[in-house]
């Protein structure tokens, strides 16, 4: 039975004609038939048309080909790369990704010739930040006690000064609902952060904090205690009317633990847990206990937390946390002696945080120009500080990945190239804040110099001033700090806690704008373009406000800080 066309041109249904006999050969030798069927044999076409049309016709008529395709590309791909055992293998020279082996050296050869023709006489370090927030500027506000106190002497003025008065004499914290021990790990400011978030989470359960105790950590190797850092009473003076604070703990809860604080009760927090989770949780058993102890505690509390939580956070980090005195004091002579050296600049100098230690290097897993000398150094300086880490079976590491991805440190060949590229010239003072630099007598050359102006803590200072704190990579990193604090400009290479914690310091003293350039490694092609654009571009990231997960210490605004005026640009363009 034949099927039935559905409609004929008339409309009527009528039946399909009958098939046709079969062919007594098959059709595909009958190349000759006049049909209309392809043919690539007919007359008047060129040679080479001809074959291309044979090779189509093979093709098309013979599908069957198309089965053994995908058998054919893999045999050839095994056979480009190797994997088939062949008598002669094709050489084939592997081109590295752009961006990805390091070539500073040789494109500070190429612009050596023009750094030295730049006559231009601007003069960056004066100019550098122009943008201003168009909100207006932003000044400290932590000390307020709760929300609306600003309005309230306007409001108010007599009843304003009395309940100021009365509570000058009167403020009493509530009765504690016991102690609580956390030990800080990590370096410098790693274990700020863990200072600061003590101090909130005990504001915020009404106990009593002990001061921080600082683990020794293998790679920073520093014993400093918390007073050897900090002005330990003025961290309590400053905390009293929001958080007590005491050194020790009273002889009769030690008694319970047998005067062995490691025999209290400790709590494994996962990190960035919420406030939440300290009053549902560890409350119930500080109530318990009276005495429990959070280690470690670094990043264990969430940036995302009410605001009477963060004002606790924001008055520890930049009130009550104030370096000791002998810290503070070789610091501000620092400062002094930079400002003195850069008197033609208006005092003004410039402070970088150069990440090329040895660990720092180590732990990146890029490769540099140090060739075979520099990959055993690296090998031993993993297994000495992370051991097994960077040897676990299956795991790749492709330094070339790493570098496009703008995750190497930057050298300090680098660190000169960028600063000359963003106008700043062989006059600029720079102070350099940095570990034991990895061979430093070959890295540090170049930078020299580019800038021979470059100063240091170890050139700053005599041997006899610095004494007291070698061996202590804390303290020392303290002095750094304060140094770059008061910088007019400051330049991070690489991220960290130093960097960020600066920046938020920075801009809870400049009016909100953090005065730092941060580098984006990942734009090296059009060098000067870029640099001048990467320059911009910090200034205009200058002033930025905090987001609900943001770390309140690198985005004091504006919870630490409170809008003093508005811009007249800003006025302007709310009355368009």
């Amino acid at each position: 039975m034949h099927p039935k066309n559905r409609v004929s041109n008339s409309g009527q249904s009528i039946s399909s004609p009958p098939a046709p006999e079969s062919p007594l050969r098959s059709p595909k030798y009958h190349h000759g038939r006049k049909s209309g069927r392809f043919n690539p044999f007919q007359p008047g076409r060129t040679l080479a048309h001809r074959l291309s049309r044979l090779l189509l016709y093979v093709l098309l008529r013979r599908q069957r080909i198309f089965l053994f395709a995908p058998l054919i590309y893999i045999s050839g791909m095994l056979l480009y790369m190797g994997a088939a055992s062949v008598d002669v293998s094709p050489v084939v020279r592997h081109r590295h990704s752009p961006g990805s082996v390091y070539r500073s050296p040789q494109v500070y050869e190429k612009l050596k010739v023009y750094m030295k023709a730049d006559n231009s006489s601007a003069d960056a370090i004066s100019t550098v930040w122009k943008n201003s927030y168009r909100g207006g500027q932003w000044r400290p506000c932590v000390k307020k006690s709760s929300e609306g106190m600003e309005l309230f002497p306007l409001l108010c003025p007599k009843l304003f000064l009395i309940t100021f008065l009365f509570l000058l004499t009167t403020i009493d914290l509530p009765e504690s609902n016991g102690y609580i021990y956390v030990e800080a790990n990590g370096g410098l400011n790693q274990q700020r952060t863990s200072i600061c978030n003590a101090v909130a989470v005990a504001g915020y359960l009404n106990a009593t904090l002990l001061i921080p105790n600082f683990h020794f950590h293998s790679i920073w190797r520093d014993p400093s205690k918390f007073k050897d850092i900090y002005d330990e009473e003025y961290f309590i003076s400053t905390l009293k009317n929001d958080v007590q604070v005491v050194d020790r703990i009273p002889n009769y809860i030690m008694e319970r633990f047998d005067y062995n604080l490691t025999n209290v009760f400790n709590f494994k927090i996962k990190a960035w847990s919420s406030i939440r989770y300290y009053k549902e949780v560890v409350l119930p058993k500080l109530l318990e206990e009276k005495l429990i102890r959070i280690s470690p505690f670094a990043n264990r509390l969430s940036f995302d937390a009410p605001p009477a939580v963060q004002r606790l956070r924001c008055l520890a980090n930049y009130e009550a946390l104030r370096f000791s005195s002998p810290i503070l004091s070789l610091g501000e002579t620092l400062v002094a002696r930079m400002k003195e050296r850069s008197a033609n600049s208006g005092g003004k100098y410039l402070s970088v945080h150069l990440r090329f230690e040895e660990d720092m290097v180590a732990f990146s897993c890029c490769v540099f120009d140090g060739g075979k000398l520099e990959i055993e150094d690296m090998q031993r300086a993993r297994e000495r500080g992370w051991k097994g880490k960077f040897t676990k079976p299956g795991r790749v590491i492709r330094p070339g990945a790493i570098r496009i991805n703008g995750k190497c440190p930057l050298t300090p060949l680098e660190v000169g190239l960028m600063l000359r590229g963003m106008g700043f010239d062989n006059k600029t003072y720079i102070f350099l804040a940095s570990g034991k630099i990895y061979n430093s007598e070959k890295t540090m050359a170049p930078l020299l110099e580019m800038f021979p102006n470059l100063q240091t803590k170890e050139m700053l200072a005599s041997v006899e001033e610095l004494a007291p704190y070698k061996g202590f990579s804390s303290r020392m990193a303290a002095i750094d700090y304060t140094v770059c604090l008061h910088s007019e400009v400051f330049v991070t290479t690489q991220g960290g806690n130093f960097p960020h914690f600066l920046m938020g310091h920075r801009r809870y003293l400049y009016g909100g704008h953090s005065k730092t350039i941060r580098p984006d490694k990942r734009r090296w092609r059009t060098f000067k373009r870029q640099m001048l654009n990467m320059r911009s571009h910090s200034d205009t990231k200058g002033v930025e406000l905090k987001r609900p997960n943001d770390s309140i210490y690198t985005f004091p605004c504006p919870d630490c800080m409170c809008r003093t005026n508005r811009s007249v640009k800003a006025r302007s363009s709310s009355a368009t």
